[in-house]
């Protein structure tokens, strides 16, 4: 569907390539940060307040710094990705940690008692009764990836923040409207996905609410 020149398609699905990746990228290198920071005090207060530390570096200064660094193209999509990817860890760093915080020590004790050993207590036993929480953080991340994804478009990054930054520059309102709603449905859409996934894999959250 074409409309103010842009093919909207396209930068729908540039926007949620771009937010979702990251997102997902974020939570494969979170977890074993999460759970070395849940299993090891000292290894907690290094990497808990170092990732609150990395979501307070503006992301714009962020996207034009990667390039310097790992000398990809100023115009790259890899900017954006590899910036959301920072944020989602650090936002998911402590929620790892707090969702296998949240697992009750009495289940954890059983798992050893009966022979788990430390990757099959954590796939097997921990992860998914921290999904609820984790879950919480994900959703957390996932919104801000969403939101932040349009930054990328200050430097040239399609995205429905193109809408926005071209609109704001032709002073045309309805193009500006048209990004700013369009990202906003998609984080409510990714939102609901991400609970909707949360609720699909702890069946016993479902069962003891009578759902």
């Amino acid at each position: 569907m074409r409309a103010f020149g842009y093919d909207l398609d396209t930068l729908v699905i540039a926007h949620v390539l771009l937010a979702l990746v990251p997102v997902v990228l974020g939570l494969l290198i979170a977890l074993p940060l999460g759970w070395w920071a849940h299993r090891s005090p000292g290894a907690r207060r290094v990497l808990v307040p170092l990732s609150g530390a990395l979501y307070t570096v503006p992301s714009l200064a962020l996207i034009v710094f990667i390039p310097v660094v790992l000398g990809t193209p100023i115009l790259s999509p890899v900017n954006v990705g590899l910036t959301l990817t920072i944020y989602t860890v650090a936002l998911l760093v402590r929620s790892v940690a707090e969702a296998l915080d949240a697992v009750p020590a009495s289940v954890t004790l059983a798992a050893l008692a009966v022979g788990y050993r430390p990757a099959g207590l954590l796939l097997g036993v921990q992860l998914p009764l921290a999904v609820p929480v984790l879950t919480a953080g994900l959703r957390v991340a996932s919104v801000s990836s969403f939101s932040l994804v349009t930054v990328g478009a200050l430097v040239g990054i399609d995205s429905l923040g193109t809408l926005m930054t071209d609109g704001f520059q032709q002073d045309y309102t309805a193009m500006v409207v048209t990004g700013i709603v369009g990202s906003i449905v998609l984080a409510f859409i990714f939102d609901a996905l991400w609970l909707a996934l949360g609720r699909a894999l702890t069946p016993w959250s479902r069962a003891r609410a009578g759902v």
